[in-house]
């Protein structure tokens, strides 16, 4: 099984994420995706799925922590199906503990259902028989943690509560988005997790652990000098940004935007990025309700286009508004389709803007 390639698929809190570090153990090419409940695991599995027609490799597609409805767990027995007819070689595992998927587990032979252990337990037991798992000597005991809070087991003490410090080191770890970074936020999720580990077995661990947390997650930022983490955080995250110029930029009237999705914090990210990447006129941040955040450098009036886009307004440099009819994606190539319509209605409506290109 060494060659096949593994498309993992969980959950977005601490049981969730928990599965993906077990899987971190394990000697395959390992392709990391988390979801919500709703229609966020649909858009993932379809975003696994346009990943394996690419892919020339066997292919597994492993599930954890999330209950697929009978219609989802249909759809992707179909798809694979008609898949393994093309000359695929896909598989299908699903490992979790929520009884309300009772019905797809008796339907479909590759929907584990057990619900007397958390999912990390389960893919932790699974890999030690499946996946040739090479345990780290903290594993075993993390799992337990995990499996404390989230079975929600007050007896065990200790476990319970170095759980629920690393249950609120997921919820509160927001300072990446996880759809226009997914891969970063995962990771970054993953390394605060394995950081939690090397304190697993000191005296008060949970009181160690909560006091660290600030340190290590302003650690994953910290390129060179020390700063605050909103800082840090900052000045990553517009690097980011500018790494992924080419696949976010957008046009309007011949002035040049970066189209971000969910990112937040406008005023600093927006303006932090404008100054490092002084080629660009505008950016907007859409939040997953529709709202727009625009920010500009006195090349252009981002009020003038909000009030284009929208019947938004502000101030020529700080603008906002709300798009009508937009709807909440999971994918950011989704999105940047609904303002590139939206762009298109716009353009030859709209009067002329505000300002002029300096010349380069």
């Amino acid at each position: 099984m060494k060659n096949k390639t593994i498309y993992h698929l969980s959950h977005i809190d601490l049981d969730g994420y928990s599965c993906q570090l077990v899987m971190r153990y394990t000697p395959y090419e390992v392709f990391n995706f988390n979801a919500n409940y709703g229609a966020e695991v649909r858009q993932k599995l379809e975003m696994i799925l346009e990943k394996i027609n690419q892919n020339k490799n066997s292919s597994l597609i492993l599930i954890t922590d999330l209950n697929l409805t009978f219609d989802e767990s249909r759809w992707l027995n179909n798809e694979v199906i008609k898949m393994n007819e093309n000359k695929k070689d896909v598989r299908i595992t699903l490992l979790d503990h929520h009884g309300s998927g009772e019905d797809s587990a008796k339907k479909y032979e590759w929907y584990y259902l057990d619900v007397t252990r958390c999912a990390t337990k389960i893919t932790y037991d699974y890999a030690l028989e499946n996946f040739e798992l090479d345990e780290p000597e903290w594993m075993n005991k993390f799992v337990n943690v995990v499996n404390a809070v989230d079975l929600w087991k007050q007896e065990e003490v200790e476990n319970f509560e170095y759980g629920k410090v690393c249950m609120r080191l997921v919820t509160e770890t927001r300072e990446l988005n996880k759809i226009m970074f997914a891969d970063i936020d995962n990771n970054y999720k993953l390394s605060l997790l394995l950081e939690a580990t090397k304190y697993i077995n000191e005296e008060n661990a949970a009181i160690v652990l909560d006091e660290k947390i600030h340190h290590i997650k302003k650690e994953f930022f910290r390129e060179d000098k020390n700063d605050t983490l909103d800082n840090l955080a900052t000045k990553y995250i517009v690097n980011l940004l500018g790494q992924a110029r080419s696949e976010k930029t957008i046009y309007y009237k011949g002035y040049r935007g970066y189209l971000s999705y969910g990112v937040g914090n406008t005023s600093i990210v927006g303006n932090g990025f404008l100054l490092a990447f002084p080629e660009y006129d505008f950016i907007v941040d859409v939040s997953y309700r529709g709202a727009m955040s625009l920010r500009a450098n006195n090349k252009v009036s981002v009020a003038q286009i909000s009030k284009e886009w929208s019947n938004g307004g502000g101030h020529p440099n700080a603008a906002g508004g709300r798009i009508m009819g937009f709807k909440e994606q999971y994918r950011y190539d989704r999105v940047k389709k609904q303002i590139e319509q939206l762009i298109n209605d716009k353009e030859s409506f709209a009067g002329d803007l505000e300002y002029k290109r300096e010349d380069s």
